[in-house]
């Protein structure tokens, strides 16, 4: 049961992916741009950015987007992001991206990464198109523009807003984690370790649709 489970989460056609240590490395050291903003340990960057007085929260977000743009522009792919991406897209899978990042520059990354192709300009929503995750406002918003139930699509990401989000949402989770420690199994109905292993996984559940329809 759990392996059918498993194998309908993969043939699903409508995917959303978390950017930022998902579709790229991870390169954002988040304990220093608390430092840097003045966010308490352990707290939620956009969150703690939110309750300020309105000019020191704008000075904070001007920051925040000042050092996102320089992430931005040194940003690489995941292991596998080209290749599970490329196969998604040649399924006729829907592809969005789901970031707490802003959309200029989730979309300037994704443009240097080489993945801009398989995704349309507006299934890529950012923090300022939605309410930030573990809120599950964009994968609804997503669902809405394809058409489609939320329990459709499929929630990629690496941290547990990102499966929390899908969670609330009711779609699909997958976790990725290099260290493979999958600290969230609660929230996780899939777990790899890259984007690679899920593009094999993929591979192998359309291969085993073939030989059921046989």
């Amino acid at each position: 049961m759990e392996n059918d489970s498993r194998q309908g989460i993969l043939r699903k056609r409508h995917w959303v992916f978390d950017l930022d240590g998902t579709l790229t490395v991870a390169i954002h050291d988040f304990v220093h741009i608390r430092n840097v903003l003045g966010v308490p340990h352990g707290s939620d960057i956009l969150g703690h950015l939110e309750g300020l007085p309105e000019a020191e929260g704008m000075r904070a977000r001007a920051l925040l987007q000042s050092i996102e743009e320089e992430l931005a522009g040194r940003t690489e792919p995941a292991d596998g992001a080209l290749e599970l991406l490329r196969l998604l897209h040649e399924r006729g899978t829907r592809i969005g991206v789901l970031t707490r990042n802003t959309r200029e520059n989730a979309l300037t990354t994704l443009s240097r990464i080489g993945l801009i192709p398989f995704i349309g300009e507006g299934d890529v929503l950012g923090r300022d198109d939605a309410r930030a995750k573990p809120d599950p406002d964009g994968i609804h918003k997503l669902a809405c523009r394809w058409g489609v139930p939320p329990a459709a699509l499929v929630m990629v990401g690496d941290y547990a807003f990102d499966l929390q989000t899908g969670r609330a949402a009711g779609a699909g989770t997958i976790h990725v984690d290099p260290a493979r420690a999958f600290r969230w199994p609660e929230l996780t109905d899939i777990a790899v370790a890259s984007l690679a292993e899920l593009a094999v996984a993929l591979r192998q559940a359309s291969v085993s649709s073939s030989w059921s329809a046989i």
